[in-house]
């Protein structure tokens, strides 16, 4: 992968990967735990939708169930696999499922979709209410 760095002097190219491989680990270990915090607040959410919580493990099912949550279909799913639309996308629903919780558009703008880890700890934990109608 870092076959550029043998040019290097050997002690340098040692620290070198020593380096990126810390790196690696801690961005790896990193993300493990965001998912699993993700993970518990989205089986909370989709419990109290009256949806499996089992589905949230699940990377690609657990955001078409998400969308189903919402109200919208789950071929929509298909909308993150494009560039600047998967963005688009990600607010739109952050903001239903805030609006489905009772929640308003700071909340959801900021706790669903910049903070997700935090935002679904608060929807599935918290004293929100899932309205299926709203």
């Amino acid at each position: 992968m870092f076959s550029h760095l043998s040019l290097l002097p050997a002690e340098i190219n040692t620290d070198v990967q020593d380096g990126l491989n810390q790196i690696t680990t801690t961005t790896g270990t990193g993300g493990f735990i965001f998912y699993v915090i993700s993970v518990i607040g989205l089986w909370a959410v989709f419990s109290k939708a009256g949806r499996p919580g089992i589905l949230a493990i699940i990377p690609i099912v657990n955001v078409i169930f998400t969308l189903r949550i919402v109200g919208r279909s789950g071929w929509l799913v298909l909308l993150y696999l494009i560039p600047i639309v998967n963005i688009v996308m990600a607010i739109i629903v952050a903001f239903d499922l805030g609006r489905k919780f009772g929640k308003g558009g700071a909340f959801s703008f900021f706790l669903l979709f910049l903070f997700p880890f935090i935002g679904y700890l608060v929807l599935g934990f918290g004293q929100a209410r899932y309205n299926q109608n709203a």
